[in-house]
């Protein structure tokens, strides 16, 4: 399993907010730049950050882009998911019906278990601890 690409610079832009001192603005472009994210593709992450409540965005000479919350309020997997959308490892851990083995499955209780540790991990991650590791 890998996360995606967007996911991956999403993470990257919140880290990078969450580095900035006093809910400092940043504008996309050195966002962009510094964090090596095509500008195109940075546009729609904040888009999609925005949307779920992780950024303020605001336009003009004095715009930019911030946190929505404090980092230590702000968790890896809400970034994750606001971008890919739930972690699900295998379709049959939403649904047990889309399995076609069905409860004769041995396979169902390990992805259910997997994903759970995932999820907790991630959710027990926020940007405050993050930024306490030097890169």
């Amino acid at each position: 399993m890998q996360i995606t690409r967007q996911a991956d610079y999403a993470v990257r832009a919140v880290l990078y907010l969450a580095r900035k001192e006093n809910s400092e603005r940043s504008a996309t472009s050195t966002v962009a730049e510094e964090q090596r994210i095509p500008p195109s593709f940075l546009a729609k992450i904040i888009s999609q950050l925005s949307i779920a409540g992780l950024l303020h965005t605001s336009r003009g000479a004095r715009g930019g882009v911030t946190l929505a919350r404090e980092p230590k309020d702000i968790t890896l997997l809400e970034v994750v998911e606001a971008i890919d959308g739930p972690i699900q490892l295998n379709e049959c851990v939403g649904n047990e019906k889309n399995c076609s083995l069905g409860n004769d499955c041995p396979l169902h209780s390990v992805w259910c278990a997997a994903q759970a540790e995932l999820v907790k991990r991630l959710e027990a991650t926020n940007f405050a601890d993050l930024i306490m590791h030097p890169a």
